[in-house]
């Protein structure tokens, strides 16, 4: 994982809509990354709608990131979850099946899905990346969905 967070983009004047999926699981780390991406998109896209759907844990978010993308509601989805490593390989397995998913709903319907579901060793790590500043992964989330969005948009329209 990148130490550092790419450039702020310039700001969106076309107005967009974006999804947020979050998992309710390791709920502080959780809302760190949906605060921050929250108010990325307000600096960056002001005219953008941002709607907030809440899941019990990670392995739920594909299935409601499918039903947003099968509905042509968002530009964008941004997958948020955190997942820390126990004692035994549930984690690794998680996080593998829950990337496979969104990659699948991404590609099958056409819907960018910013893959926000992050696999940590310790509470540490998911503090420095969910709750600071320095390399918020957040922050991130929110300029690659409005990256990804505004070359969709040239790419339908062109």
């Amino acid at each position: 994982m990148s130490k550092f967070t790419p450039p702020r983009p310039s700001r969106s004047v076309r107005k967009c809509g974006f999804a947020i999926v979050a998992s309710q699981f390791n709920a502080p780390y959780v809302q760190g990354l949906v605060d921050h991406a929250e108010k990325e998109l307000r600096g960056l896209a002001p005219n953008a709608t941002t709607v907030i759907h809440r899941v019990p844990g990670s392995f739920e978010i594909p299935v409601a990131v499918r039903e947003i993308a099968l509905r042509e509601k968002a530009d964008a989805i941004i997958a948020c979850g955190v997942i820390i490593q126990g004692e035994t390989n549930h984690a690794k397995n998680l996080s593998r099946s829950v990337t496979d998913a969104l990659q699948r709903v991404a590609v099958d319907y056409g819907v960018p899905v910013i893959n926000v579901v992050l696999s940590f060793d310790n509470e540490t790590q998911a503090r420095e990346r969910c709750l600071e500043n320095r390399m918020n992964r957040g922050t991130e989330a929110a300029r690659a969905a409005l990256e990804i969005a505004k070359v969709m948009s040239e790419l339908r329209s062109g």
